[in-house]
């Protein structure tokens, strides 16, 4: 069976950590993800990381996976966010960082950007996985593809996210044509073909769905990622503004939803 990880965004930006870690640990799930805003937060209030890894450890829970490195690691902001995710891989073993755009029309550029993120990453022992997004200029996994394959760095990879691949280019032989040891990140979701808001940020922060509760060709999806033989975890990213309303049952949904793939 691979990992399974509670995503941080399937819950509200600053859920609470301690229900977090416990919903978490009561569905079946072997670890959590935790955005870097709210670990910083949770640093300034004295709770990460002693309290935190005390609560991680009394439900045998891991933090797994850090979100999110933005601009390939090139700007300021984003150095400062990766501080933040090497404390947090540091103290907690984390295994994986995710990364996003924009990249910039060099494509060499970008490559080197990424590349230099990989070495600081590998430093912290964390695996990268770059995640193509429709609304900035990665928007398929072609693109990704080309900026991981021509960085060439043994601990950087792909982010595969069904909701971005569906509303998307929806390019199924691209995602099932990518080797193994290029997809680093896996995340699952559920949505409707059609945009329930016209903007497409606002849309996929507010409105996913458990898996088998929306329109998704998940079958299809599982199969092609299952077929590049990648080791990597599968993390349920979920967010719905709506089922952030009652976390106890939104996240017993995530974890019913899961059941039926796995």
């Amino acid at each position: 069976m691979p990992e399974i990880v509670l995503s941080h965004f399937s819950l509200s930006r600053h859920h609470p950590v301690d229900e977090r870690i416990r919903l978490a640990a009561e569905h079946g799930f072997d670890g959590i993800g935790l955005w870097v805003g709210h670990y910083e937060q949770l640093e300034q209030q004295g709770v990460a990381p002693s309290q935190l890894h005390e609560l991680l450890d009394a439900h045998g829970i891991r933090l797994r996976e850090i979100e999110v490195i933005t601009d390939l690691g090139a700007t300021d902001a984003a150095r400062a966010r990766m501080d933040i995710a090497w404390r947090m891989a540091d103290a907690f073993g984390s295994r994986y960082v995710q990364v996003i755009g924009p990249a910039g029309d060099d494509l060499q550029a970008a490559a080197r950007s990424f590349g230099d993120l990989c070495d600081r990453a590998a430093d912290h022992g964390l695996t990268v996985g770059l995640e193509f997004l429709p609304f900035n200029d990665i928007p398929t996994v072609h693109e990704a593809r080309r900026i991981v394959e021509t960085a060439a760095r043994p601990n950087g990879g792909i982010c595969v996210d069904v909701w971005h691949h569906e509303r998307g280019a929806r390019d199924l032989d691209a995602i099932a044509a990518l080797p193994g040891e290029l997809i680093t990140g896996i995340q699952l979701n559920d949505g409707t073909r059609r945009p329930e808001h016209p903007d497409y940020y606002t849309d996929c922060l507010a409105n996913r769905r458990p898996m088998g509760a929306g329109e998704f060709d998940l079958d299809a999806f599982v199969d092609a990622v299952r077929g590049t033989g990648t080791t990597a975890g599968w993390s349920l990213e979920v967010p719905n503004s709506a089922g952030w309303a009652d976390a106890p049952a939104h996240v017993a949904a995530i974890a019913a939803g899961l059941r039926r793939w796995m």
